[in-house]
């Protein structure tokens, strides 16, 4: 299942969202988002803990419940049957079973996807390449360190060569060569398969590897773009200034709001804010980033 489609193609995109949201426990975790992701592309989805990353994953891939408005994916409704054989979906935690050895479970997993018995085990070679677990193969999940084990699931993802992956912070764990050889294979997979990835990332030095990037704070899409074209829009020499000049910028904008509504003409609420905001992207108040390392 090879996809061809490139970015600037008259086909639809990979994934459109529009007035996206999903309700929890009475809070909103992601509020009418609208955006697309272009066929063909390495997208980075970034942003602080708790911004509703990996909730927007689950939507994506048809695993979240109470989602709203409109979500296309690969020209179908998200969750949709027809959609099952077509994506590859990595959690943060490697789902892989321990009384298994890596190759086991690959072949279990082919087996699942419907790939013919014929053409198993060179699918199975070849993501054991894919994901350099070839050393590796006859050992039990059991006995693999959670790196290796998060490398079988990405190499489970790779079967049957979908048209989108879906990657929720694959690279975590894993030392810097690692983590340079899969993000090669990220944009060889694009380049060469027409694969289209959606990749969330808590590093932000990984952010310039991405073709477009979607920045996210508290449920919504700060801004999204090249990183390139963020560094730019901002004045700034990184991804991380950049994404926390947005933060404040909002942050700015949030407070201003408030003090019209106040009324008291002090306009010290942007600033303090502006400095909470940062503060928190940064994880100086006590929260868990992961704009950075």
């Amino acid at each position: 299942m090879i996809n061809n489609h490139r970015e600037g193609s008259s086909s639809p995109p990979a994934v459109h969202a529009r007035d996206l949201g999903v309700v929890r426990g009475g809070k909103p975790v992601l509020k009418k988002l609208e955006f697309s992701v272009p066929r063909g592309t390495v997208t980075g989805l970034l942003g602080p803990s708790g911004c509703g990353k990996t909730t927007l994953m689950r939507a994506v891939v048809g695993a979240q419940a109470r989602v709203t408005g409109r979500l296309e994916v690969l020209g179908e409704r998200a969750g949709s049957a027809a959609l099952r054989h077509r994506l590859g979906y990595v959690t943060q935690a490697p789902s892989v079973y321990l009384d298994l050895t890596t190759r086991q479970n690959l072949d279990y997993y082919a087996a699942v996807l419907g790939v013919p018995r014929a053409e198993r085990a060179d699918q199975v070679d070849a993501a054991l390449t894919d994901v350099d677990l070839h050393s590796h193969a006859d050992a039990l999940a059991a006995n693999l360190s959670g790196g290796q084990r998060s490398r079988v699931s990405l190499a489970v993802a790779l079967l049957g060569a979908p048209e989108l992956l879906v990657l929720d912070e694959p690279t975590v764990g894993l030392d810097p060569v690692l983590r340079r050889s899969l993000w090669d294979l990220f944009h060889r997979l694009a380049a060469e398969r027409g694969a289209t990835l959606l990749i969330s990332s808590h590093v932000m030095d990984e952010a310039d590897r991405c073709d477009r990037l979607m920045l996210m704070r508290e449920g919504g899409i700060l801004a999204e773009g090249t990183p390139g074209e963020l560094r730019a829009r901002t004045g700034t020499d990184s991804v991380e200034d950049a994404f926390l000049r947005l933060v404040g910028d909002a942050a700015d904008d949030e407070g201003n709001d408030g003090d019209n509504d106040e009324g008291n003409g002090e306009g010290n609420g942007g600033n303090g804010a502006r400095r909470r905001a940062a503060d928190q992207a940064a994880g100086r108040d006590g929260s868990t980033a992961e704009v950075s390392r």
